[in-house]
């Protein structure tokens, strides 16, 4: 009988526990408390899953060690894993400030792993790494703990997350998923257990290293792509052409990949470059188009400002101490995920400039801002509307709440209203990208 434990019940690892524990028991593991309590009580502050899905599938004693044939339990107590057969590791895999990647959390998980891993037992990482590093550093490190014999006596997949946070459409049994083992044998029972629940399907790539690199490359080439369209919007205004219209009309081209500029954040599209570039750069490669497409976007939140001080100068607004209002903080829309959200960008160079800066984002709780350690001088968050009035106004995240905003009663007479992505119709804009 299959016994899962998911290691990490954040935005990826919640969604894969409660779709497994639909045919199988489940424990849902984190080292964060306040995260198990709000999950044991049908809550999700991540609003990855609603209160009467998770109350479905939700029991009060761990279903692997009653027997269960299926059912979800949420623990941050690490004994509760050591019934697992499977484990699956689903920890985020952040960088540095320096850019390198952060893998404190996943080593640790992978140690905590080890110490229960028994014979014939599988673990699956989930996690976004660069190709190699699951078996190279992440194997070592589970033969050490467990004492074990890799390929002998335990054995390792890697499944490539393909979670897309705020996605109420293309939800995770939807996705087409990639699988990968150590071995033929254990590569076709990960892929068996991952169909047995994904109705889209898999798809079993040719070994480990390959998925990794498949995943990878994903999102590195997104970046790029958008990294080339945010440069072209940067030449077309300095030539005061609308960039929307140039990309409407290259569109008309049956083959024109249609990207459009914005602030590249998330845990994501923001980060995996540095993962492949990092292990490129071991191997003595310096990578170009990779390194170029992150620096010019990782630039645009900068730009965002510059746009905006010009645009207020050209209609004699006071630069020092004037009020903007930011709407949006999360990384993208309709979701309220703020890891690497370029937003912060924004507000720290407005600071530079002595601008006073309220954000409103209603999917967003402030004390997520602090809990993710954003350094911001004077963070006035702002959740309730009020006409207030602004000497700009920076539409930074497209949320479907902020199409009903009147800018109208929160803006001066004399003042800016900058759409980062130009989604807003029939207002009198003065810029966006």
């Amino acid at each position: 009988m299959k016994k899962i434990a998911i290691i990490g019940i954040g935005y990826v690892g919640l969604p894969l526990a409660r779709l497994f524990s639909t045919k199988y028991p489940v424990i849902g593991y984190d080292i964060n408390l306040q995260r198990i309590n709000e999950l044991n009580n049908c809550k999700d502050s991540l609003n990855e899953l609603s209160e009467n899905i998770i109350k479905k599938k939700l029991v009060h004693k761990n279903p692997i060690n009653n027997n269960l044939k299926n059912g979800l339990y949420f623990t941050n107590n690490l004994n509760d894993i050591k019934q697992a057969n499977i484990y699956i590791i689903t920890i985020p895999t952040p960088i540095y400030k320096n850019k390198k990647p952060d893998l404190r959390l996943l080593f640790k998980a992978t140690r905590d792993v080890g110490k229960f891993l028994n014979k014939k037992d599988i673990v699956i990482y989930e996690s976004t790494v660069y190709p190699g590093l699951t078996e190279e550093e992440c194997v070592p490190i589970l033969e050490k703990e467990s004492k074990l014999i890799y390929n002998k006596n335990f054995y390792i997949g890697y499944s490539p997350e393909r979670i897309n946070p705020g996605d109420k459409k293309r939800t995770i049994d939807k996705i087409l998923k990639i699988t990968s083992g150590s071995n033929k044998k254990t590569a076709l029972e990960i892929d068996k257990l991952y169909k047995s629940v994904i109705k889209a399907g898999t798809y079993l790539a040719p070994s480990i290293k390959i998925a990794e690199a498949a995943k990878i490359i994903e999102n590195t080439q997104r970046d790029i792509n958008i990294a080339f369209i945010n440069e072209l919007s940067k030449i077309f205004n300095l030539l005061n052409i609308n960039t929307e219209e140039v990309l409407k009309a290259a569109s008309t081209k049956w083959n024109f990949l249609n990207f459009k500029p914005g602030l590249v954040g998330g845990h994501c599209i923001g980060v995996d470059p540095y993962y492949l570039s990092k292990k490129s750069q071991d191997l003595g490669y310096n990578p170009k188009i990779i390194l170029a497409g992150r620096k010019l976007n990782d630039s645009m939140g900068e730009y965002v400002v510059s746009q905006v001080v010009k645009l207020m100068i050209k209609k004699s607004i006071k630069i020092k101490n004037s009020k903007i209002l930011i709407l949006g903080i999360a990384f993208k829309e309709n979701c309220n995920d703020i890891r690497n959200s370029k937003v912060f960008d924004i507000i720290k160079n407005f600071e530079e400039y002595d601008i006073k800066t309220t954000i409103f984002d209603p999917l967003v709780l402030p004390s997520l801002v602090k809990e993710n350690n954003y350094k911001i001088k004077n963070l006035n968050f702002n959740n309730i509307y009020k006409k207030n009035k602004y000497d700009a106004i920076v539409l930074a995240v497209n949320h479907k709440i902020f199409k009903n905003f009147n800018y109208k009663e929160n803006l001066k007479k004399n003042s800016v209203l900058y759409d980062v992505k130009r989604v807003l119709k029939n207002k009198n804009i003065d810029g966006g990208l």
